[in-house]
């Protein structure tokens, strides 16, 4: 998904930013001549890990809005936009939670919800959705737009990669450390063997870390369907929306989807999918109404 990408370049972006940082104001003085300071390396991998993610977060409304060209509506422009401002206004008082921002961009059928807090968010919406679904259609996905917000799941989202970070940071220089002692038989301080397998280790338990993430990810889809489902009184519309989506290229899911981390592949590139396949989710919807 576009802006969970966007999350996680911005996230790894920052983590890079506040080591460099901190090293040079000398706060990673973890290396020690008797060894590792776990303590201190911990403290280290926190600052650096949540540090990301959060501030990640912080900036994800002005991110998506910048990436997407997204513009902010009132419902003043035409009678569309006024329905679409309504709806999402209608929704997110069903769901307990403040007015999001409203925006449409020019795109592909897609929709996403992003912002750091429940009641300052952003619901966004493509022309291309507008354009090929019913109202019924898009009001379903806007629901679940807008459970994404009242599940609280880019909180969520930022939390465990915060987590994730930490772990990652904290393991690679471990593992680091052990390898340029016992491989390399460095004697005194470190060598070039702790500094590359730091880097290697941090790749390696990157990919694995971005597999939690995706996991996360799928599970907060079908959640985000099933708030549909409860807002709009029955999973129908979602269902309907879904199966749009699914049949707009025979065969194929379309390349806007697969560009958004919905997939039909299985096998090991599944994990790092940010969205079920379609015919999951349906079934699940299908299971709830049942």
């Amino acid at each position: 998904m576009k802006r969970i990408a966007l999350f996680l370049v911005t996230n790894i972006a920052v983590m890079l930013v506040l080591s460099i940082v901190l090293s040079v104001l000398g706060l990673d003085r973890f290396l020690t001549a008797n060894g590792i300071d776990y303590q201190t390396l911990l403290g280290f991998s926190l600052v650096v890990g949540f540090g990301g993610s959060i501030f990640s977060l912080l900036i994800s409304k002005r991110m998506a809005k910048w990436s997407t060209g997204a513009r902010v509506i009132d419902g003043s422009e035409n009678s569309t936009e006024y329905w679409l401002v309504q709806t999402v206004h209608k929704l997110a008082d069903k769901a307990g939670i403040g007015h999001p921002e409203v925006a449409v961009y020019e795109g592909a059928p897609n929709a996403f919800a992003t912002g750091a807090f429940k009641n300052s968010a952003l619901v966004a919406v493509s022309t291309g959705l507008l354009q090929s679904m019913s109202r019924e259609e898009v009001e379903a996905v806007l629901g679940h737009e807008i459970g994404h917000v009242s599940n609280g799941d880019m909180i969520t989202l930022a939390l465990i990669q915060g987590v994730v970070n930490t772990f990652v940071i904290f393991l690679s220089r471990v593992i680091g450390f052990f390898v340029d002692k016992v491989v390399f038989k460095t004697e005194r301080g470190v060598g070039m063997g702790y500094y590359i397998t730091s880097f290697v280790c941090q790749i390696l338990l990157g990919i694995l870390a971005s597999m939690i993430v995706a996991w996360f990810s799928r599970r907060r889809e079908f959640r985000a369907d099933a708030a549909s489902a409860h807002l709009l009184g029955t999973p129908t519309p979602m269902v309907k929306a879904l199966s749009r989506l699914g049949g707009l290229e025979p065969g194929a899911l379309p390349q806007s989807m697969a560009a958004s981390g919905i997939t039909d592949k299985g096998g090991f590139m599944a994990l790092f999918s940010t969205h079920p396949p379609i015919e999951a989710r349906i079934a699940a919807l299908t299971n709830r109404a049942q």
